[in-house]
């Protein structure tokens, strides 16, 4: 699991990771803690879709535009955030709703943002994701296939970068999941509850100790921590660099 995680961490172009497991395993939490591990990102300052300031393939059409006319963006750096995607969402909620008649006018600037606008360049955290409404899903796995989310209403068409490291969770006792969106998962892995007695008392441990002062258990593994963060920007800068040779 952990690996599964931190190569999607590294290329998000995997595809994402399904954690199937039972409940009480640990999905959850190493979702959430992998959010710790992230670099920094540059985004556009007041841009609602975090596009990248440099980039032009990871910028929304009004970011292109003004990007061609001063040839410099402004820019902030922004913690990497887990957007969660509740069971109860709606397509509008999903990929955005557009004013139609501010539409005509102004483009992308009458879209009003949903959450894969807020995925982009982040986390998309889908827990019970085989309970999720099978429209949402493909919606959602098509636009981290594309890279892209697009808003078509009435006859007009507009489009942002949704680029997110999509995590889905699903405990298999619950149902299952769909054979088509199980394929749409680059990597899907099982986790079962440890089974030794030293490694619960283990977790125990921990969790007493995180009760006990939560500061002092993160200053615990900060070091630990913090060379990982390093692997990770490492990987991701050669990334680019490997190639595979045939044989």
């Amino acid at each position: 699991m952990k690996k599964a995680l931190l190569v999607n961490a590294i290329d998000p172009t995997i595809g994402g990771v399904l954690i199937r497991g039972d409940k009480g395993t640990g999905k959850s939490t190493a979702v959430r803690a992998l959010a710790d591990l992230l670099p920094k990102i540059r985004v556009v300052k007041d841009c609602p879709f975090n596009c990248h300031p440099e980039d032009l393939r990871l910028m929304c059409g009004s970011c292109q535009e003004r990007y061609k006319k001063e040839g410099k963006l402004p820019w902030i750096e922004k913690k990497m955030t887990i957007v969660n995607l509740p069971l109860s969402a709606t397509e509008d909620m999903v990929v955005g709703t557009l004013d139609i008649k501010r539409a005509l006018k102004e483009g992308v600037k009458a879209l009003e943002p949903g959450i894969l606008a807020r995925a982009n360049r982040n986390i998309l955290y889908i827990d019970e994701v085989n309970l999720l409404d099978d429209h949402l899903a493909n919606i959602i796995l098509d636009a981290a296939a594309m890279g892209v989310n697009i808003v078509e209403r009435e006859g007009i068409s507009v489009s942002h970068p949704s680029r997110f490291i999509l995590i889905g969770t699903m405990n298999p006792e619950e149902g299952e999941l769909r054979p088509q969106l199980l394929d749409r998962f680059g990597l899907c892995v099982e986790v079962n509850a440890l089974a030794s007695k030293e490694d619960r008392l283990k977790i125990i441990e921990y969790r007493r100790e995180f009760d006990s002062d939560p500061w002092k258990f993160r200053e615990k593994f900060r070091e630990k921590q913090e060379r990982l963060r390093k692997r990770i920007i490492y990987a991701q800068e050669v990334l680019p660099k490997v190639s595979v040779s045939r044989g």
